[in-house]
């Protein structure tokens, strides 16, 4: 496939809305080269994978700089996520890639996962009001075994439809690590999700899905979007973005779903 305009006019749209919100890279890189490219959903969760990889890379270097990433929460993930992301690529290496079968599958995880991604947007600061009571009193062992599983969780889902590591796994953290940081915490998972993509995307790679002019049609698009994004992210408010993110997320994992 050749470098296409529309796929770096698409990859700069997301930067943008990354970079002036901190969400929606996967959530919507991913259905959008589904469903407005038909581009198969094997390659593009392949080419999705990568290019979080390449994208959160820098992300972690900047947090880590600042101090903001607790690499102690950071292994306990990615002892979970990085061998259920090797078990994930083992079995779906089994079924035929290229076929319609996996694609639906894909889809369905893929819809099954922007949904929940914009109910944890939504109903975050609810959902930890109720199991605050409950978390507190989790102890340190009870809450590294719990990372762990997140990570197990997090491997998985993220390894088959490439959504999951960002919103899902902020509002995991906030439960388990309840006394940290906000800034700790997004910078911890984002650190996190640079070893599970980068894994998987290799994973992909060998089974045959990555495009590479793909990939670097979004990444010429979206290094560009994302320093614009962040320059604006203060002249925009979150509050007019993240109901719009909500909304896209809703209607285009429903779209996938059903």
């Amino acid at each position: 496939m050749p470098f296409d305009p529309l796929f770096i006019l698409s990859g700069f749209l997301v930067g943008l809305l990354v970079g002036q919100t901190g969400m929606g890279g996967g959530a919507l890189m991913t259905p959008i080269l589904v469903l407005f490219f038909g581009v198969h959903p094997a390659a593009a969760v392949g080419a999705d994978l990568l290019f979080a990889s390449a994208t959160k890379t820098a992300g972690t270097l900047v947090h880590g700089m600042n101090d903001t990433v607790d690499w102690r929460i950071v292994g306990k993930l990615a002892g979970g996520s990085v061998p259920a992301t090797a078990l994930t690529l083992l079995a779906i290496s089994q079924f035929d890639m290229s076929g319609p079968a996996t694609a639906r599958m894909i889809s369905l995880v893929l819809g099954v996962m922007l949904m929940l991604t914009s109910l944890s947007l939504i109903f975050r600061r609810r959902f930890l009001s109720v199991m605050e009571p409950m978390l507190g009193r989790l102890t340190a062992g009870h809450a590294s075994r719990l990372t762990i599983a997140t990570g197990v969780i997090l491997g998985v889902l993220v390894t088959i439809s490439s959504v999951g590591a960002g919103a899902l796994g902020v509002t995991a953290l906030l439960m388990l690590y309840p006394k940290q940081r906000m800034s700790v915490i997004v910078g911890s998972d984002i650190a996190h999700a640079v070893p599970l993509t980068l894994v998987a995307g290799i994973g992909h790679w060998f089974l045959g899905t990555v495009d590479w002019a793909l990939l670097g049609s979004l990444l010429t698009g979206s290094i560009p979007g994302v320093v614009l994004g962040s320059y604006l992210s203060a002249k925009v408010p979150d509050r007019v973005l993240r109901p719009i993110l909500v909304l896209t997320l809703i209607l285009v994992g429903g779209r996938l779903v059903f």
